[in-house]
């Protein structure tokens, strides 16, 4: 049995104590919890990505970032990356680049994401979430199992002969870790 850890870094009174953290205060609170988490023996650490208050975790990258920064042997995760409001280049180029400093510890669980404020907020209405993942997957899927990427679709601008670097460290086992999680 595998015990995962994550957080949405949700930043709300303590329900004790009535204390807000500052946002600093909830960065550091994270980092210090993954790395409880790895001397526990925790299996992995997740982040969620969520974007409007009261979450501070609408960059899971970097935050994963510094976690792995911190830690050596702990699994990171994405505990959900909304691949239907992101673009897929960006994503293939910051979670490779986590793959590489984590030393291929990351692990990444692709959604549609829950909040409908997300969908405005990144110019897709809640009605084209479904299509927008299902176009964004495809090409995820194929920035970082091909090179020289030609490709055109209705949520984003047509792309010609990419190839986005960095390519993923643990590139052979790509296709077989995104995996969809419907919320």
């Amino acid at each position: 049995m595998k015990f995962v850890l994550f957080s949405l870094l949700m930043n709300v009174p303590n329900a004790i104590t009535g204390e807000t953290l500052t946002t600093q205060q909830k960065f550091q609170n994270i980092i210090a919890q993954a790395i409880l988490a790895e001397e526990l023996g925790f299996e992995a650490y997740g982040v969620g990505e969520q974007h409007g208050t009261p979450f501070l975790s609408s960059s899971p990258p970097v935050i994963l970032s510094a976690i792995a920064a911190r830690t050596s042997r702990i699994r990171l995760l994405t505990t959900v990356t909304v691949l239907s409001v992101l673009d897929p280049v960006r994503v293939a180029e910051d979670y490779a680049t986590l793959d590489h400093l984590s030393g291929g510890r990351l692990e990444m669980i692709i959604g549609k994401g829950n909040d409908p404020r997300h969908y405005p907020l990144f110019g897709i209405t809640e009605e084209e979430q479904w299509d927008s993942l299902a176009e964004r997957y495809a090409l995820l899927k194929r920035l970082w199992n091909e090179e020289n990427v030609t490709w055109k679709g209705k949520y984003r601008t047509q792309l010609d002969d990419v190839t986005t670097q960095p390519r993923p460290l643990q590139f052979g086992m790509v296709a077989h870790q995104v995996r969809f999680q419907r919320n």
